[in-house]
C-alpha cells in the first residue's frame, strides 16, 4: 500500500521542511529529524533501528511494513532522549485503512510493551480503519487520548493528507492540538484520572501515565506511515 506525497496541512514552504528558524531556534526548539537521518531515535528496547522498515525517503521519516506483508508491530521506535516538560509538534499522513501512533512519557521495560507506560495519541484513518468506531464516544479516533479520552473536535484530515499536531506537558498537564485547534487536555495523578485508568485496560499497568518523564515514541503498527517537521522545546529550563 502506498501514500502520495501531496501537500495538505503544510506548515510552511516546502525548502523550510524539517527547519527551524531563528525564532524557533532562540526559542530552544530543536530538530528530532532533519530530513537525512534518525539520528535521534532507536528502537524501543534496542541500541539500534534495525532492518529496512523504517527509513528516510524524500525528506520524510517512513514507516513501511515488511515487502512480504507480514505483520510486523514491534518496531516502535523511541527517542534517545527523555523529556519531562516539553511542547512537542510534528506532521503525519496515514496510508489508507492505517493506524499509528505518538507515545509520550515512555519508559523502557524489557519485558512489556511501551503503550504501558507511554500515554498515546492516536494516528488512525478514521474513515476506514475500525478501530474508530469502537471504544466510548470515539476515544480511538485520530487526535484521541487512545482508549480514554476523545477528541473534540474531531478534525482530522483522511488518509493521503497531513495533519499537524502538537503536545504540550507542563507538570501533570497535558494538551494534544490537532489541526490549529486544541481537541483535548487532561490533568494526571488526579482522582478523576486514577478512576479513569483504574476502569480500563491499563488498570492491571501501574506505571501507566505516571513517569514524569520519559521517551517519546512513534508506534509501528503494520501500516504505512509518514512523518516530518518533528521539533520540541523543552519547557523544564
Amino acid at each position: 500500500m502506498t501514500i502520495s506525497c501531496q501537500n495538505s496541512g503544510r506548515t510552511g514552504s516546502e525548502n523550510q521542511l524539517n527547519k527551524l528558524t531563528k525564532t524557533e531556534e532562540d526559542a530552544g526548539w530543536q530538530l528530532l529529524f532533519d530530513g537525512q537521518t534518525m539520528e535521534h531515535w532507536r528502537v524501543y528496547n534496542q541500541p539500534n533501528i534495525p532492518g529496512e522498515n523504517w527509513r528516510v525517503e524524500d525528506g520524510l521519516m517512513v514507516f513501511r511494513p515488511q515487502s512480504n506483508g507480514e505483520w510486523t508491530s514491534g518496531l516502535d521506535i523511541i527517542t534517545k532522549e527523555t523529556y519531562s516538560d516539553f511542547e512537542f509538534v510534528m506532521e503525519w499522513k496515514i496510508s489508507e485503512g492505517g493506524n499509528s501512533g505518538i507515545f509520550y512519557h515512555v519508559i523502557e521495560q524489557p519485558d512489556k510493551a511501551l503503550y504501558w507506560s507511554g500515554p498515546e495519541m492516536q494516528i488512525l484513518d478514521n474513515e476506514n480503519h475500525p478501530d474508530a468506531n469502537l471504544g466510548i464516544d470515539g476515544n480511538r479516533k485520530a487526535g484521541s487520548l487512545y482508549d480514554l479520552i476523545p477528541a473534540s473536535p474531531q478534525n482530522a484530515n483522511p488518509h493521503g493528507e497531513w495533519n499537524l499536531v502538537k503536545i504540550v506537558s507542563k507538570g501533570p498537564t497535558i494538551e494534544h492540538w490537532q489541526n490549529g485547534e486544541r481537541v483535548l487536555h487532561y490533568e494526571r495523578w488526579t482522582n478523576e484520572w486514577n478512576e479513569m485508568v483504574a476502569n480500563s485496560k491499563f488498570a492491571e499497568h501501574p506505571e501507566f501515565g505516571q513517569a514524569k518523564e520519559g521517551h517519546l515514541s512513534l508506534q509501528d503498527h503494520g501500516d504505512v506511515v509518514m512523518f516530518r517537521n518533528l521539533k520540541i522545546r523543552r519547557l523544564d529550563i
